[in-house]
């Protein structure tokens, strides 16, 4: 993770944050993105996180939409998430900050 962190602060300008040994959050240009370094827990495409005010409300909207939850919710350093693929196959998320 940390040459990951230095490698796209570098190039892109972004501000690391790292969470433990295996997640970093990098933010610059209007731009939040998460890089997972745990293989275990890595999406196979990039993934979409969007931010919302209330986890358990968006929750109920994306099931009420058709979305199917694939992960979570999990605690993490910062927040807390959860996965889901909506109606076309797409896996995202939506998380909260605590």
């Amino acid at each position: 993770m940390p040459a990951t962190a230095e490698f796209l602060e570098s190039v892109c300008g972004w501000s690391p944050t790292v969470y433990g040994t295996s997640f970093t959050s990098l933010m610059g240009g209007g731009v939040d993105v998460g890089i997972q370094g745990d293989i275990d827990e890595q999406s196979p495409a990039p993934l979409l996180v969007i931010r919302v005010a209330d986890l358990d409300e968006a929750r109920q909207r994306v099931e009420e939409a058709g979305g199917v939850v694939t992960f979570g919710p999990i605690d993490f350093p910062g927040g807390c998430r959860f996965h889901f693929r909506e109606p076309g196959g797409n896996e995202l998320a939506m998380w909260v900050a605590r």
